[in-house]
């Protein structure tokens, strides 16, 4: 027992100066990832949702975390996609009721695990396909592509571009 609850205390983590200049990268593709979606739902798809919560855990993976295996390409589009469509699935078929929101989120986690694109946003977008609304529900089987598809593809087209903008960074590491 005293094993166990010995791994509990943590050890004590000697924190670098942070990077200003690694700051402001993140910052930047920040602020395009998320002003090009807020513009586009905005001006161009006024008529539909474009925005849901999930994308700012994404951008944090995205863009300050570049190098993270949870911000590669295939990991953001396919985590984010079969996790919809998992949300999508258990509010179908349970209605925004407590258990469709264990499984869509239980099961998110499985899909991922079990094709290897574990997002932890994607989490979030099946939880947030139960619980987000009439604005959300009423989407239907289109959540998963509009906005969860088109929102990480745009996401990670901007993280593409601005993160091999600094010379330190490369992204992404593998497709």
């Amino acid at each position: 027992m005293k094993t166990y609850l010995g791994k509990m205390r943590g050890e004590r983590l000697q924190r670098e100066t942070p990077d200003l200049g690694d700051a402001l990268w993140s910052w930047l593709g920040a602020v395009v990832g998320m002003g090009a979606i807020c513009w586009l739902s905005a001006h161009w798809l006024s008529q539909h949702l474009l925005i849901v919560a999930s994308f700012g855990a994404t951008s944090v993976l995205l863009y300050a975390a570049p190098e993270s295996p949870f911000a590669q390409p295939r990991n953001v589009l396919l985590g984010s996609l079969l996790s919809a469509v998992a949300g999508v699935a258990c509010f179908q078929l349970l209605g925004a009721t407590p258990l469709a929101v264990t499984l869509a989120v239980s099961l998110s986690i499985l899909l991922m695990q079990l094709t290897h694109s574990v997002h932890p946003p994607g989490a979030a977008a099946a939880l947030v396909a139960v619980i987000g609304g009439p604005e959300i529900t009423g989407l239907g089987w289109w959540y998963p592509l509009m906005p969860i598809g088109i929102g990480c593809a745009i996401m990670l087209a901007v993280a593409v571009l601005v993160n091999n903008l600094a010379r330190h960074r490369r992204y992404p590491l593998h497709w």
